[in-house]
């Protein structure tokens, strides 16, 4: 049961560096404060809405293949929920992704009955909710870096240095107490740098483990599922950070009685031993992204700036995305040659470059400029809507340069049916093409914004060169 409603409902700039919740990709979607449901409400109306980690970690199935580590805990709650019910009217998981910062304020709001996070919350964020029992208890945060790099057993090694972490990560508040005692010593703090809210735990992970940040702090569980599929990451297990958390979820205040039934269920809950098996198949070959900015590659993007920005300012598009999809296309190699006719520095074909009026892609800059003008066009004919914002827009704009952009608008009245957010591609409508074709797509988005934050990180640097 759990199964089919998931396939129907699961599957669908700038770095901030001082605000540890940032502005949200897509627009907020508000709700009025629903009236209370408890257990008996539940059951009535046949449905259990459950709040979720937008993460790929956290929830999430490809092609019908449940991925996120969450679907198991939750299948197993419905399956406890039903186990006594004799008219075959059972309860159905209603599945709503949120970010994990809007999951408690979704929560009280009543947008959903349960908030399944995924990852440790901070403490001092946790108002107005009731926690459950621990989901997993005793779990310790732990640093992960870049194996052949400096690895760390004290905190005192990590003064000075750069921890990248996603928005509303626990480590924030660990890195704060660390800073405290850094201070007492008169040494310098740790750095944090608050990543951009399209990047999920597992995308840091990958960047990490590209080189592109130095090193960041996740959940022990988390860090060893994802170094399955990451080879190269290093995990620090004998630095402490701050003593171990519960993983947990919520409910409302007015659920008593729902709580005790969460309560019970994960008393007895245990993970089935191959829960990971399609998570690693799947995901083995797909978190491969490379540093940008490796010196031969930071040298041929020197020396490709000017067409770039030349093209990319006659179609004002931002010269780093394209520079980030030439990155993704052909690493930067004007003599490329891919599959149906797509060549050069963008794998540009024939046809889409006829459909902008460029006859010539073989020299770099015919080849730039007809990419420049299908994307501006692209961006023209189907997503100029104010309701998006720049780092969406871009991302809708290349799903649609990598599936067409007739399929996308498809994909995004498809998640607003199942109640996704239309206007926002990672994390909602991505959901619909992981069902629909796969990891596919939504690894090429993926990898190209990586690029895009890499380049935009260095920006001041690679556009001080143009300058002299």
């Amino acid at each position: 049961m759990l199964r089919i409603l998931l396939s129907t409902l699961l599957i669908s700039g700038l770095l901030a560096t001082v605000p540890a919740h940032a502005a949200q990709p897509g627009p907020k979607q508000h709700v009025p404060v629903a009236k209370a449901r408890d257990l008996e409400q539940m059951r009535s109306s046949r449905v259990v809405r459950v709040l979720v980690n937008q993460s790929r970690n956290s929830s999430g199935e490809v092609k019908g293949e449940p991925v996120g580590v969450e679907y198991y805990r939750l299948r197993a709650l419905e399956h406890y929920l039903n186990a006594r019910v004799a008219d075959g009217k059972g309860i159905e998981l209603k599945i709503i992704p949120r970010a994990k910062e809007q999951l408690l304020g979704a929560l009280q709001r009543g947008e959903g009955d349960l908030a399944a996070p995924g990852e440790l919350l901070d403490p001092a964020q946790v108002r107005g909710v009731e926690a459950s029992a621990p989901v997993l208890d005793q779990v310790p945060l732990l640093l992960v870096g870049r194996k052949g790099e400096r690895s760390y057993s004290r905190v005192e090694q990590l003064s000075g240095r750069t921890v990248a972490l996603t928005s509303a990560s626990a480590a924030g508040a660990a890195i704060e107490v660390i800073n405290q005692q850094l201070a007492l010593r008169k040494r310098a703090p740790i750095k944090v740098e608050w990543v951009d809210p399209s990047l999920a735990v597992e995308d840091v992970l990958e960047m990490v483990q590209a080189g592109i940040y130095p090193l960041t702090v996740v959940e022990r569980p988390i860090a060893q599922r994802w170094a399955r599929v990451m080879p190269r990451l290093r995990l620090d297990t004998r630095l402490h950070l701050a003593q171990p958390g519960a993983m947990r979820w919520y409910v409302r205040r007015d659920a008593p009685l729902f709580k005790a039934a969460v309560d019970r269920f994960l008393a007895s809950y245990r993970a089935p031993e191959n829960q990971d098996a399609a998570f690693e198949r799947i995901y083995r070959r797909q978190y491969r992204v490379h540093n940008p900015l490796a010196r031969q590659d930071r040298q041929r993007l020197e020396s490709l700036r000017p067409v770039l920005q030349k093209h990319g300012g006659a179609q004002q598009i931002d010269w780093l995305n394209l520079a980030a999809l030439a990155f993704k296309e052909s690493t930067l190699n004007p003599n490329a040659r891919g599959s149906g006719g797509a060549h050069g520095l963008m794998q540009i074909t024939p046809s889409a470059a006829q459909r902008v009026g460029i006859s010539n892609t073989a020299t770099v800059d015919g080849n730039v400029q007809a990419s420049a003008r299908y994307l501006a066009m692209i961006r023209r004919k189907f997503f100029a809507s104010p309701q998006l914002n720049e780092r969406e827009r871009m991302a809708f704009i290349l799903a649609a340069y990598n599936l067409g952009p007739e399929r996308v608008q498809a994909m995004r009245a498809e998640a607003r049916r199942r109640g996704l957010n239309g206007n926002q591609w990672f994390f909602q409508t991505e959901r619909v093409a992981m069902e629909q074709v796969g990891m596919g797509p939504v690894n090429f988005v993926n990898s190209v914004n990586k690029y895009f934050l890499a380049f935009n990180r260095e920006r001041a640097s690679l556009e001080r060169v143009a300058k002299r």
